[in-house]
């Protein structure tokens, strides 16, 4: 799973250690999947028939035999204040009313559990808290890319930037270990053609019906600059690429910019397998690269009432 490093303008556990979380996240997932896979084995995580109706009690009992999802174990990490989290933030396990009958369903099931506790990653450190849109817990093309691309691409999804102190909202930037793509999407109803064109407005045919949609080379070459700008300033050299992607759709735009890939229904799985078959470890210039892109991120969030009441005892002390 491709790791979800900042989301829009919510406070992120990667932004307190970007050097730390991305091979702990990989290390983690890792022990889990190969713990949940054998209480499966074992028999521990049973199906439940749908007919059954379970008391609390019964429920309880199952869930306690299944496992709290990374979970520190080691010294060093229980230690450390930094990264410490209460039970409630790091359980979260498979619903024992789950009917899971082969390796494939449980993988499914694990991917779902993952891109759960992303999400709280994303929007949370031990100390702050941000409020979630509900939105994206349902929102298809963000699971796209986290259930789908590999561990070592790191992700940023709608993030506002502070550009001259002015709050500047991006699309999709993955960061990979060869290169940075900044992505905006071109999704509507299956089988829609698109005209691309240098004007304002596309045109969108779909079926009999003709219509506009704002010319997606807008935003992603505003996108591409400032991402450039910052990793320029940063001195850092990785390439930096644009696509608009449409997985439903086909794009024709005889005389497109140089530069700009459209990678379209014809041609988005090939790109996709290339992105997927990438067995790179994560590097040190993507990291440094999301640092740099990270220090320009407006974040808004407000403190755990926990660490509310430590800091009110601690001036009133």
């Amino acid at each position: 799973m491709a790791q979800l490093i900042k989301l829009q303008d919510y406070v992120s556990r990667y932004e307190t250690d970007l050097y730390r979380y991305p091979s702990q996240f990989v290390r983690l997932k890792k022990q889990q999947w190969e713990k949940m896979k054998q209480h499966w084995e074992n028999g521990e995580i049973p199906p439940v028939p749908p007919v059954k109706e379970e008391s609390d009690e019964e429920k309880n009992s199952m869930k306690e035999k299944l496992f709290s999802l990374f979970k520190k174990k080691d010294a060093e990490e229980e230690e450390d204040p930094v990264t410490q989290q209460s039970d409630e933030e790091i359980q979260f396990e498979v619903d024992a009313n789950q009917d899971i009958h082969s390796e494939e369903e449980l993988k499914l099931s694990f991917l779902d559990l993952v891109f759960d506790f992303q999400l709280r990653w994303a929007s949370s450190t031990i100390t702050e808290k941000s409020y979630v849109d509900n939105s994206y817990h349902y929102d298809e093309r963000l699971r796209y890319l986290l259930q789908r691309f590999p561990d070592n691409i790191f992700v940023m999804y709608n993030p506002v930037l502070k550009i001259k102190n002015a709050p500047v909202e991006l699309e999709t930037i993955l960061i990979t270990p060869t290169g940075i793509w900044c992505l905006t999407f071109l999704e509507f109803e299956e089988g829609t053609a698109y005209i691309g064109s240098g004007e304002r407005f596309w045109v969108k045919k779909w079926g009999d019906m003709e219509s506009k949609v704002l010319n997606p080379l807008i935003g992603l070459k505003r996108m591409e600059r400032i991402v450039h700008q910052i990793i320029k300033f940063a001195g850092v050299e990785l390439p930096i690429y644009q696509a608009v992607i449409s997985r439903n759709g086909y794009i024709d735009y005889p005389q497109s910019p140089v530069g700009i890939q459209f990678l379209d229904k014809r041609i988005h799985q090939e790109w996709f397998q290339q992105q997927r078959s990438s067995s790179s470890p994560i590097k040190s210039v993507q990291l440094k690269a999301a640092q740099a892109i990270m220090e320009y991120c407006q974040t808004t969030s407000f403190k755990r009432l926990q660490w509310e009441e430590t800091v009110s005892d601690e001036n009133h002390g």
